[in-house]
């Protein structure tokens, strides 16, 4: 079956690890993007950032529940939709890279064609550059400006 995508890039003038301290914390989702509210279902003494994880975003009336599939400190979350919007084996991935002295970052995702997740690619065609968007903003007000 043919798969759906979408996908936000940009550049962050902040380093990969200040930026993963964002992208690792579902807690904090709320705090820099577009979610309502956001966290994590039984974490327990589970890393955050770690495989088997499941968290949550509240965006609008929708509730949305991801479990982490991979996880490379720094450098890459890759993470699947449980419940809450309507697609089939979506898996969407989060990359970082140094660019210089900040961070390219790349969200990307993708899933089955299907009529529902028709619809749910247009309206994320809009969220996912806002996401990034938040982030980098986010990232950028955590790096303390260098004192000449």
């Amino acid at each position: 079956m043919d798969q759906l995508r979408v996908e936000a890039e940009g550049v962050a003038r902040a380093a990969p690890e200040v930026v993963w301290e964002l992208v690792a914390n579902a807690d904090r989702y709320s705090e820099w993007g577009p979610w309502s509210a956001s966290g994590y279902e039984g974490l327990g003494a589970q890393a955050p950032d770690g495989a088997g994880v499941i968290r949550w975003m509240r965006y609008g009336r929708t509730t949305t529940v991801e479990k982490v599939l991979e996880s490379e400190r720094a450098r890459r979350l890759v993470y699947t939709v449980v419940k809450g919007i309507p697609v089939r084996n979506y898996r969407a991935e989060v990359t970082l890279s140094a660019e210089g002295k900040g961070t390219y970052i790349r969200w990307s995702a993708s899933w089955d064609r299907t009529l529902p997740g028709r619809i749910v690619q247009r309206r994320l065609r809009s969220i996912y550059p806002d996401i990034v968007s938040c982030l980098i903003a986010a990232a950028e007000c955590k790096v303390q400006p260098t004192q000449t």
